[in-house]
C-alpha cells in the first residue's frame, strides 16, 4: 500500500475524531471523502468495516476523559456519588434502546437505501436549519446536569438518536438536537450525547465485525490500528474543544456549516 493509501487511513481517522462528537455527521463526512478519496488498496468489505471499527478510538477518547465519571467502582467516590453513577449507566441504556433494536433490524436495508451522497447533502442541509432554528427559540433549559435528567427524558433522548441512522444526521446532532427540545442544557446534552455513544459505537463494531469476521491480512490490521490510534487521538481535541464550545456559545455554527457543506455536496454531484 502506497503513501496516498496511508494518508486516506490517517485523513479518515481524523474526520472521524472531529466529527463523530461535533454535531455535523461523522458517517455523512467519511462517505464524502471516501467518494471523492476511495480506498484502491482495500476491498470495500474491508473499506465498511474499516469506517465502523476506527470508532473505538473515539470510544476510548470518552472513557480517558470521563474515566472517573463513568466509573461506579472508583474508590475515590462516596456511596452516593457511586448510586449515581449506576443511575446515568441505566439512563444511558434505556437511551440506547431504540437505535439499538432498529439498527439491528433495518442495518442492511438503510446502507442499500440511504448510504449514498445525496441523502447525506440532504440530510445535513435539513438538521442545519434545524439547529438554527431550535437554537433561536431562546428557551430556559430544565435540565442542567444529567442527575437530574429523567428516565423518560432519557429514552425520549434515545428516540431523537433513531434519526441518526440516516448518513448525514449525525448521532451526537440528532441526540444534542432532541435534548435540547426536551429542555436540556447545551452542556449537559453534549455531555450525555458521549456517554451515548460508548455502547452505540461498541455495538456497531462488534456487529459488523461478527458480520464480516475477524481474519483481516496483517496489512489490514496495521489500518485498523493507524485509523484507531489517529481517531482517538484528535477525538480528545474534539471533544474538549465542543464542551470548552459550548459553555459560551450556541450551535447555530454547526448548522450554518451543514448548510453549506450540503449545498457545497450537492453542486459537485450536479455538476459531476
Amino acid at each position: 500500500m502506497d503513501i496516498i493509501e496511508w494518508f486516506k487511513v490517517v485523513l479518515l481517522g481524523v474526520v472521524q475524531g472531529i466529527t463523530e462528537w461535533l454535531p455535523v455527521s461523522s458517517t455523512g463526512h467519511m462517505i464524502l471523502v471516501e467518494t471523492f478519496l476511495p480506498f484502491k488498496a482495500l476491498s470495500d468489505n474491508f473499506a465498511e468495516v474499516f469506517r465502523v471499527v476506527i470508532q473505538f478510538g473515539s470510544i476510548l477518547a470518552v472513557l480517558t476523559l470521563y474515566f472517573r465519571k463513568l466509573n461506579p467502582f472508583a474508590l475515590s467516590k462516596t456511596v452516593q456519588e457511586k448510586k449515581n453513577t449506576w443511575t446515568m449507566w441505566f439512563k444511558v441504556l434505556v437511551a440506547v434502546l431504540p437505535a439499538a433494536v432498529i439498527g439491528l433490524l433495518f442495518d442492511d436495508w438503510m446502507d442499500q437505501h440511504f448510504y449514498n451522497a445525496a441523502t447525506v447533502s440532504i440530510t445535513l442541509i435539513v438538521y442545519g436549519i434545524l439547529f438554527i432554528v431550535i437554537e433561536n427559540r431562546k428557551k430556559k433549559p430544565q435540565v442542567t446536569d444529567i442527575e437530574h435528567l429523567s428516565y423518560k427524558k432519557a429514552l425520549g433522548i434515545g428516540i431523537f438518536q433513531l434519526l441518526s441512522l440516516i448518513p448525514g444526521t449525525s448521532r451526537s446532532g440528532s441526540t444534542i438536537l432532541g435534548a435540547i427540545l426536551l429542555g436540556t442544557g447545551r452542556e449537559t446534552a453534549a455531555e450525555f450525547s458521549f456517554f451515548l455513544a460508548i455502547p452505540v459505537m461498541f455495538g456497531a463494531s462488534l456487529f459488523k465485525l461478527a458480520k464480516y469476521g475477524f481474519e483481516f491480512s496483517t496489512l489490514e490490521y496495521a489500518v485498523l490500528l493507524v485509523g484507531m490510534i489517529v481517531a482517538y487521538v484528535v477525538s480528545i481535541l474534539a471533544i474538549r474543544f465542543l464542551v470548552s464550545y459550548v459553555r459560551k456559545h450556541d450551535f447555530k455554527v454547526f448548522g450554518w456549516y451543514r448548510i453549506v457543506l450540503g449545498l457545497v455536496v450537492m453542486a459537485l454531484f450536479m455538476i459531476f
